[in-house]
């Protein structure tokens, strides 16, 4: 066999699997415009590491809420605190990215940049680290999810997979455990106060909460109030 003739067979062979790659991706995604996912990547990375570690008293908090049973200030608070130009871009903000590498340029601590569409994504599909590989796969799949998805159906899924807590992940299981009532009966402050510790889940707590998380609590309720309250939440039909 030729040089040439192996390597359009090794091409061939690639395109295939690019495609087939593309194809599975999508249909993925496609399916869960519709459905609501059962789980996430980052909730069965959780548990492994749980059962490898031995975390005997770990366990797994997580129930699906629709977007109509859900308090509006959820949503609110979530872009008021992690992306306010949600409604507006298309997976990424490039203002935002390129202000955080100024800031590591000049020395400053490296901040994220990532938009809730990048969140979900990654959420939803890979694994928590900051590799290329992970990173380039984020982009992909947020991609698909701008394009196939409508933005209340990204904010809708992130609110359910966005981890609360060690172990606690999404509005509905967040709602049960920090204050006992159904997610739709969250107050602004309580909604702030879930979307405060969203940085850190693990590290800041709705519960208990320090001096950083009530800052942050009442600077989120101060950005909900000037981006118009629940009104804001027209923009992603637009």
């Amino acid at each position: 066999m030729s040089r040439r003739l192996l390597l359009r067979r090794l091409l061939r062979w690639l395109a295939i699997l690019v495609l087939a790659w593309v194809s599975l991706t999508w249909l993925a995604v496609l399916v869960m415009r519709f459905v609501p996912p059962l789980t996430s990547a980052v909730m069965i990375e959780r548990q492994l590491g749980a059962w490898v570690h031995g975390e005997k008293d770990f366990h797994l908090h997580h129930h699906w809420v629709p977007w109509s049973q859900v308090s509006p200030y959820v949503p609110l608070a979530m872009m008021a605190g992690e992306d306010q130009k949600f409604p507006f871009h298309h997976g990424f903000d490039f203002d935002s990215i390129h202000e955080a590498i100024d800031a590591a340029d000049e020395g400053k601590r490296l901040r994220g940049a990532s938009t809730i569409s990048q969140q979900a994504a990654k959420n939803l599909f890979l694994w928590n680290g900051r590799s290329f590989v992970r990173k380039g796969l984020e982009a992909y799949f947020t991609v698909l999810l701008e394009i196939t998805w409508p933005k209340q159906r990204i904010l809708e899924v992130y609110m359910n997979i966005a981890e609360l807590g060690n172990g606690i992940y999404g509005v509905g299981a967040a709602s049960d455990i920090y204050y006992h009532e159904p997610p739709a009966r969250i107050s602004p402050a309580q909604a702030a106060r879930l979307a405060s510790v969203l940085p850190s889940p693990r590290r800041f707590h709705v519960d208990r909460p320090s001096a950083y998380v009530q800052r942050r609590t009442d600077w989120i309720g101060q950005q909900m109030r000037q981006l118009g309250g629940t009104d804001y939440l027209k923009q992603l039909s637009r």
